[in-house]
């Protein structure tokens, strides 16, 4: 197995998780994406949340939940690595999908019917932000 390094962003509004779907996949997943080369983290999901939602993260308010790991979604045979984070939305910030993004939702953890796929990742980082 192949591993793949990500920033991802957990984003929870109104108790609701955003997720996001880029273009040409099925499953939905959390902002967020590869670091550049020589990129920490941190700067990665704040250059990640401006691409993908219009977002401007301010780093200060961003709390790191941790590393996990979980089977790629869009990327065969391969492990997907996070450094994940939590991430604040300012009031009355309405997050767009930009650059690959093809839509966004958000997803209510308590219902436990959703008609959308969601990356296996997702599954976990939503369970250890609920917890």
């Amino acid at each position: 197995m192949r591993i793949v390094h990500v920033v991802a962003a957990v984003i929870v509004r109104e108790g609701r998780f955003l997720l996001v779907r880029k273009h040409g996949t099925r499953a939905f997943m959390q902002v967020g994406g590869k670091p550049e080369p020589g990129e920490e983290p941190l700067a990665a999901l704040v250059r990640e949340c401006a691409e993908e939602i219009g977002l401007v993260v301010d780093p200060a308010g961003v709390v790191p939940l941790g590393r996990f790991s979980a089977p790629a979604a869009n990327e065969p045979d391969h492990v997907v690595v996070a450094d994940a984070f939590t991430v604040e939305l300012p009031a009355g910030f309405e997050p767009e999908p930009r650059a690959e993004l093809a839509e966004l939702v958000w997803l209510d953890p308590a219902d436990p019917v959703t008609t959308h796929p969601v990356a296996a990742l997702s599954v976990d980082l939503l369970a250890h932000a609920r917890s």
